[in-house]
């Protein structure tokens, strides 16, 4: 599924279905979130109006996520893209301004990488002539060390990738209990999905008080499953 307008960039949006999702990330319950992230992702995309590419695993291949990451970049520039910026549905507070500002660095001659809180990163935008699927194949995908070796082998090779300020990306059920410890501000529509997810799998998770604008929600322990009010 895509939008168009030019072949000099495109984003690569590269995000499972719900189903092999919670098959991945062991997520009882948590269909409806990875949908939510995937349509609030999605949004944040079209606000771009750049020609976009979402590859959910029926569109993937390869026998490691590294190999099915690598051959979903390749696939895109073998459309004609010059650029691309690639994204996943996890990072919650990604925003078009991301996006559009690696656009621009893009156009500028660089590369860039939006660092996540786990050591990984949520956006990369990349130059075709800078793109070795091989070398990227050989990453340590889905670990801590990432990040770092994605930017050693370009700016090796090119120049120090310009980086985006950090963002939260959430992985598992402990990322969604951090998330909501860390953060004041969540969009309401993602507040409304998690609650099926945490009165369903959460236990002993009480009395935080989350902001939206001028409304609280709060979640109790009731010694029970949690439950989410809106006062």
């Amino acid at each position: 599924m895509f939008y168009t307008r030019h072949k000099e960039i495109a984003i690569l949006v590269f995000a499972n279905s719900s189903k092999e999702e919670l098959n991945n990330k062991g997520m009882p319950s948590g269909a409806k979130v990875f949908d939510a992230l995937t349509e609030l992702t999605l949004k944040t995309v079209k606000k771009t109006k750049l020609p976009y590419f979402h590859l959910s695993e029926k569109e993937q291949y390869g026998n490691s996520f590294g190999e099915r990451f690598s051959n979903a970049i390749h696939s895109v520039f073998e459309k004609g893209y010059e650029r691309i910026i690639t994204i996943g549905n996890d990072t919650p507070y990604l925003k078009a301004s991301h996006i559009m500002e690696a656009s621009r660095q893009l156009a500028n001659g660089k590369n860039v990488l939006g660092p996540s809180t786990d050591g990984g990163f949520y956006l990369m935008g990349l130059h075709k002539s800078h793109f070795s699927i091989g070398e990227f194949q050989k990453l340590s995908w889905q670990t801590s060390t990432l990040l770092n070796e994605v930017a050693v082998l370009l700016g090796a090779k090119h120049q120090e990738p310009l980086q985006l300020p950090v963002l939260f990306d959430l992985d598992n059920v402990k990322d969604f209990q951090l998330f909501f410890k860390r953060f004041k501000s969540i969009p309401i529509k993602l507040l409304e999905i998690f609650k099926c997810l945490f009165t369903r799998t959460v236990e002993n998770f009480c009395f935080i008080i989350l902001f939206f604008d001028n409304y609280y929600f709060k979640v109790f322990y009731n010694k029970g499953s949690p439950s989410l009010l809106h006062t």
